[in-house]
């Protein structure tokens, strides 16, 4: 089966494509990416997305009106890849757009509630596209108990498993993710979550001091040096302390932590405080190695050496001073880092394919949720389906 699998972030940049063919089952299913296009957000679009992620009011209208235009622009998106590619789709996998996660339960109106929103019309992208739309692929793991995310570690688990030794699969997106898999390792033996900013960050502060709406290639922050006292007093936030499962997002990292960076480094040079920003993320993978992963899978017989590859995708991987940087933070550890390109899968495409993916699993009443990942207390068959 020929599925598109459609992602737009939390650096809300545009609309990634993939066209995979899917075949098999479960963990054992088999991918071939057969083309990957991206789409960026017109600018006005992707100033009302950024509007309303996290927002503390907006306009039941407004947020109406984007749910249906992000519809509209995703199945534009599929049918133009399509046009490109010679092919055709049977089935969309559309992640959407995260405007609100909260992966913990919190006290609402007497009582706890645990909630997601990922927005864009699926019904308009199945009337436009004229295939069914698997979408909304969070919320059936919280209902398990889970945090609805990461959910990538199920595409990770079924690309990335080795024999032999020992892999983790970092991507760097706007927030960061990875997942650690043991060698010869089972699906319940996967560790994954999220590990904080990826670009999240970076971009927030190369629009605001640069006018930019990321560091290109990171040659801002090349010409700067992290502060260390920032960088210090920004780790102390409470979410690298959180054990895993744990996941994040703009409620985090978004808007309020990027003023109160800003606020502590007011009087250094710009380009020292996209160096931190940068930094940040680096050295929140390396504590997220060393705290969380590592120690977790010593009682598993997968010492550190047994690792052998740190495979990092996403748009992070075109920011060399950002590789650079994790590079050197993981030196110590003697893991290769290498990226999802090296292995056959474009960075930019992973995210996409992984919906993809899910999407082909629900299409077969197939779970995708990976339990050790989200915390859920059970496999969950993930999405909603429209039909054309």
């Amino acid at each position: 089966m020929i599925v598109a699998g459609v992602m737009s972030g939390t650096s809300a940049d545009g609309i990634n494509v993939a066209l995979v063919r899917v075949q098999g089952r479960g963990f054992r299913s088999r991918l071939e990416l057969l083309a990957h296009y991206q789409f960026p957000y017109p600018s006005d679009v992707r100033r009302a997305v950024l509007a309303a992620m996290n927002a503390r009011s907006a306009a039941v209208a407004d947020l109406s009106r984007l749910n249906f235009l992000l519809g509209d622009l995703y199945a534009d998106a599929v049918r133009t890849a399509q046009r490109r590619a010679h092919l055709q789709c049977e089935l969309v996998g559309c992640h959407g757009q995260t405007l609100y996660h909260q992966g913990n339960s919190k006290p609402y109106l007497g009582r706890r509630i645990a909630c997601t929103w990922q927005t864009g019309e699926a019904a308009i992208i199945a009337a436009k596209v004229g295939v069914p739309v698997v979408s909304d692929f969070r919320p059936a793991d919280l209902a398990a108990g889970g945090k609805g995310a990461p959910l990538v570690p199920f595409l990770d688990y079924v690309l990335y498993r080795h024999r032999r030794y020992g892999r983790i699969v970092q991507n760097l997106g706007g927030i960061g993710n990875l997942t650690a898999i043991p060698p010869r390792a089972s699906p319940e033996q996967v560790i994954a979550f999220d590990t904080g900013p990826g670009n999240m960050v970076i971009d927030a502060v190369a629009e605001q001091l640069f006018d930019k709406p990321f560091d290109r290639n990171g040659r801002l922050a090349a010409r700067g040096e992290p502060i260390e006292r920032v960088l210090r007093e920004l780790l102390r936030h409470p979410f690298f302390q959180q054990k895993p499962p744990k996941t994040a997002g703009r409620e985090q990292f978004g808007r309020e932590f990027v003023r109160e960076m800003l606020r502590r480094g007011r009087r250094a040079d710009d380009n020292d405080i996209i160096a931190t920003a940068t930094a940040l993320t680096a050295r929140s993978i390396g504590i997220a190695v060393r705290r969380f992963v590592l120690p977790l899978l010593e009682s598993e017989d997968a010492k550190p050496a047994r690792f052998r590859e740190f495979v990092v995708s996403g748009g992070g991987t075109k920011n060399a001073t950002l590789m650079r940087m994790i590079r050197e933070e993981l030196a110590s550890l003697k893991m290769r880092v290498r990226t999802t390109d090296d292995l056959g899968l474009p960075s930019e495409a992973k995210e996409a394919t992984a919906f993809a993916l899910m999407a082909y699993q629900t299409w077969r009443r197939l779970p995708s949720n990976v339990p050790s990942a989200t915390g859920a207390e059970r496999p969950a068959i993930l999405g909603k389906i429209s039909y054309a």
